[in-house]
């Protein structure tokens, strides 16, 4: 992250208690829904040491308000919001890039992404990886990058993959596995 200091501060959306953190840079972090206030606290602090809470400026402000009208369903675009994604390798701040194309009800997978940015199917793995490192989750959609198949896959939010299911059905995908062939049979 950039070397100004940074500010947070946590927000409750219909999903849960959210963490943002800025700095007069942009957005350095965000902490999608946990149980409770000081949980989206301690998470938001984990990878946010040095932020200290703070009164959030307008453009601050409007991100919140985005990011609560999205936790109630509606089709939100977070790719204007200004980042700072400070010291971020040149390959991961591509597929960051690449990733904030992606738009409300839009998927893609690792692969694909790959792909997009020119490289060969093992570029796929540094996709996962950023996605897993991704400071800003919702405002980089990495909930909108699946495995192979269309498949969850793997994500590293609060509540695992099943947050990541949460959050596509609110886009309109259902990927909740079909029932077995056997319980189609009713066996």
């Amino acid at each position: 992250m950039g070397q100004a200091r940074h500010r947070y501060c946590i927000f409750e959306t219909a999903g849960g208690f959210c963490g943002i953190a800025w700095n007069d840079t942009g957005i350095t972090r965000f902490h999608l829904p946990s149980l409770s206030a000081e949980a989206a606290e301690r998470g938001l602090l984990r990878r946010s040491a040095d932020a200290l809470p703070g009164e959030p400026p307008s453009r601050v402000v409007t991100v919140i308000a985005a990011a609560r009208r999205y936790f109630e369903g509606q089709s939100v675009d977070f790719s204007d919001v200004t980042l700072d994604l400070g010291e971020q390798d040149q390959l991961f701040i591509a597929i960051y890039a690449a990733t904030r194309t992606l738009r409300w009800g839009e998927t893609t997978t690792y692969g694909a992404l790959a792909k997009a940015l020119g490289a060969g199917p093992e570029t796929a793995r540094d996709v996962g990886h950023a996605m897993a490192k991704n400071p800003v989750p919702l405002i980089i959609p990495c909930h909108r990058v699946l495995a192979a198949g269309g498949k969850v896959g793997g994500f590293s939010a609060p509540g695992g993959a099943a947050s990541k299911i949460r959050m596509l059905a609110l886009e309109g995908h259902d990927l909740t596995p079909p029932p077995p062939a056997q319980a189609a049979f009713g066996f």
